[in-house]
């Protein structure tokens, strides 16, 4: 088989994986990029113990060709996507089939690699961490990413009001098809203004540069949920106002977790939201499909801040 070697984004040559107990083998057609992807290739984000060094990808779709003893809870013929620690960005994957998900039939590979990580992380951001209520408001930060846009189309679900910040405005319009009640331009130095009255949940992937912003916006027992450091990971805190407030402040990343704890999160995911993507309330977001052959374009795409939703590798069929 064919994988993707860090960090110079070529094609190797390994050998084909067999699976184990209770594993089926994928024949993977479309793998997910993510950030965390890009800081692995600059060694800021290696991948967790037991999973690949060498070899990124963390969500990924295709076809199930084998079966290892004990695993019975998909066929050959299946199609499925999936979550791991690493080593997706390869053409066969040995996974354990509770870490496997169906691929809504409704989807094409290139969107069921779009909605492991994205819409697993909007979700546990919103409903594990975040404790949101029917009629919270809610400010997504990045609402154009693939994690924002997965975000955003909860809030019909959960009836929520869903506030989104983005450094450009056509991303703010095409958020509003998604239910996005509120955009605001992040560019402009008095954006916190443009959020009006607080907010019960932030979804934040800046980090550093927003923290003090992300406190005053929020309401007393509000919620801060961190995805994600993008614009540093130091900064200093005001706990007055976490005090004064009773403020909530935790992180959440799928990609650290252990294998029990992904699968539990997976079982839930399957029996709370995967109704919703089969039935198509709920739609993943592909900015750009590129041939696993090109991923060093891909990988520029992602880095350029410009792409609404996900950038999605294929392997030829």
């Amino acid at each position: 088989m064919q994988v993707l070697l860090l960090p110079d984004l070529t094609l190797a040559d390994r050998l084909d994986p067999t699976p184990g107990e209770r594993e089926v083998l994928v024949a993977v057609r479309a793998v997910g990029l993510n950030r965390a992807d890009l800081l692995q290739r600059v060694g800021r984000y290696p991948a967790p113990s037991g999973w690949p060094a060498d070899i990124p990808g963390l969500e990924f779709a295709g076809t199930v060709v084998a079966r290892g003893p004990g695993a019975a809870r998909f066929g050959l013929g299946d199609r499925v996507m999936g979550l791991v620690g690493g080593g997706a960005m390869s053409e066969l994957l040995a996974v354990h089939e509770e870490e496997v998900l169906a691929a809504p039939d409704r989807c094409t590979d290139a969107e069921a690699a779009a909605i492991p990580e994205a819409f697993l992380t909007a979700w546990d951001a919103l409903v594990l961490r975040g404790r949101v209520e029917r009629g919270d408001r809610v400010l997504i930060h990045a609402v154009g990413s693939g994690v924002g846009t997965a975000a955003v189309q909860f809030g019909a679900i959960f009836g929520l009001t869903m506030l989104g910040t983005s450094r450009t405005a056509d991303k703010l319009e095409r958020c509003r098809a998604l239910g996005l009640h509120r955009g605001i331009l992040a560019g402009d130095p008095e954006w916190p203004a443009a959020v009006g009255e607080p907010v019960q949940v932030i979804i934040d992937t800046l980090g550093a540069s927003a923290l003090a912003a992300n406190l005053d916006l929020l309401a007393p027992l509000g919620r801060l949920v961190v995805l994600g450091t993008m614009t540093g990971a130091t900064a200093p805190i005001d706990l007055g106002v976490v005090l004064r407030k009773r403020l909530t402040i935790v992180g959440t990343a799928m990609r650290s977790r252990g294998s029990v704890e992904r699968r539990a999160l997976l079982a839930r995911f399957s029996a709370d939201v995967m109704p919703h993507l089969a039935s198509g309330e709920l739609q993943p977001m592909v900015d750009s499909l590129v041939p696993m052959a090109e991923a060093a374009r891909g990988y520029d795409l992602l880095t350029s801040n410009a792409t609404f939703g996900k950038v999605v590798l294929t392997w030829p069929t």
